[in-house]
């Protein structure tokens, strides 16, 4: 039997710059080394944090039968999602 195929996830590279997050890393005084394969988890959770919270905005564009994002569609993306709670008031 086959082994399974690996999830995209994991056989693909991190979409988002990985020089900038390891400079962001950096730039805190309370980190002095961080190891490549840290990088690359921060890089892909922040991905996974951004694809997450525009999906749930662009559902509530799709219920304004909207094609275009719109800053409320964030907004109630942000007050409907408990784990977003911490984004409250940081759009104002």
């Amino acid at each position: 039997m086959a082994p399974a195929p690996a999830p995209p996830s994991a056989t693909r590279p991190a979409r988002l710059p990985l020089s900038r997050i390891k400079a962001l890393v950096k730039a805190d005084p309370d980190v002095s080394l961080a190891s490549q394969e840290a990088v690359f988890a921060i890089a892909r959770a922040a991905e996974l944090f951004v694809e997450t919270l525009a999906r749930d905005a662009f559902a509530y564009s799709q219920q304004g039968k909207r094609k275009t994002l719109q800053r409320k569609d964030l907004d109630n993306a942000i007050d409907a999602t408990d784990e977003f709670a911490f984004l409250e008031g940081t759009l104002d």
